[in-house]
Parts: structure tokens; sequence; C-alpha cells
């Protein structure tokens, strides 16, 4: 079927593909806090779910808002004064510009679910695939590659890892915890 050059190659480009879902699960994760269990997410999936529920929550908060807004403008036209009939106009154009450019959530969302099904489906065949050759098979790959490229350790940007990213509502540190921590004084000094 595959000559022994050509499944080692293909063994090494399952290990590095296994090697590189890894990493990017392990950069996701240090992302995030550990939850009160002391868990951290375990998928990328979990992580791409959240930035749809977050995208989904800031445009619900625009459209609520715009919505008020035209409450408002209908109050104005109430008036019956030209000037600001045609002022409660522009005002109405732009809001529906909001509207429609509100629509992104739900390609964004979609697109997202699209990613999210193929990561998912890339994972599941190289696991297959690892499966299929062996972990002590590969294994074997995985000594030759380090041995290769020995030397080459990435050096981790320490401003990085005192990053946590944007977290999960349920996760992330309130407002209020943070307004507890300083003082208007601390704050007045600051900028001072």
């Amino acid at each position: 079927m595959f000559s022994p050059q050509e499944e080692d190659l293909l063994k090494r480009e399952l290990v590095g593909l296994f090697g590189h879902i890894n990493k990017m699960r392990r950069e996701l994760a240090a992302l995030q806090v550990p939850t009160a269990s002391g868990e951290v997410f375990a998928s990328m999936a979990d992580t791409l779910a959240d930035i749809v529920e977050n995208t989904e929550v800031a445009s619900n908060t625009i459209l609520n808002s715009m919505e008020g807004i035209e409450e408002d403008l209908g109050e104005l036209r109430a008036k019956g004064d030209p000037a600001v009939d045609a002022v409660c106009d522009r005002i109405t154009e732009r809001s529906n510009a909001v509207f429609e450019a509100c629509s992104f959530q739900d390609l964004t969302g979609q697109r997202i679910t699209r990613v999210v099904t193929s990561l998912q489906f890339i994972e599941e065949k190289v696991n297959s695939m690892v499966r299929m050759w062996g972990r002590d098979e590969l294994a074997k790959v995985v000594e030759e590659v380090t041995r290769e490229t020995q030397g080459a350790a990435e050096k981790v940007d320490e401003d990085k890892a005192l990053l946590h990213g944007p977290q999960s509502a349920k996760e992330a540190i309130s407002q209020a915890d943070v307004d507890k921590m300083f003082s208007q004084d601390d704050i007045d000094k600051l900028f001072g």
C-alpha cells in the first residue's frame, strides 16, 4: 500500500497534527482561569460557544437600546415640529443601519458552528489514525522528531503568561468585585 518512506512520512505528519491539536488545546486552556472545581474548559468548541454567546448578548443589548431610541423618537415626533421630525428621520435612518449591522451575530454564530464541526471532524480523524497505528509506534516517531528538533524550544513570553484573555460570564470577575479592590483615591492617584 505505502512504501516504508511514505509510511514514515505519514506517521510524522500525523504526530505533527496530533501535537498541533494538543498544543491548541493547551494554549486555549491557558487563556482560561480554572473554575471553582479546578477544571479548565476541555475543548476548543467550548471557547467558540462562549464567543457566540457573548456576541449574542452584546447584540441583544444593542438591539434593545436601539428599540428604546426608536420609542423616544416617537415621542419627539408627536410634538409635531417639522425641524424635529427631520432630525428624527435622520436618526431613524441611522438606527436602521445599526439594526442591519447587528445581523452579523447570526452569521458569526453560523460560521463558528461550521468551524467547530470541522475541528471536531479533524480531531476525530486524527485520533482514529493514532489508534490505528497505536500509541507505542507513534511514541517512537515522537522521540525521533524530538531528537531532531532538540534545542529549538519555544520561549514563553512572560507577559503572555500573565494574560487570561476574555472569560465566560460565569467565570469572569465582576465589575463590582474589581471596584471593591480600589478606592476612589486609588483611582484618582492613577489618573491624577
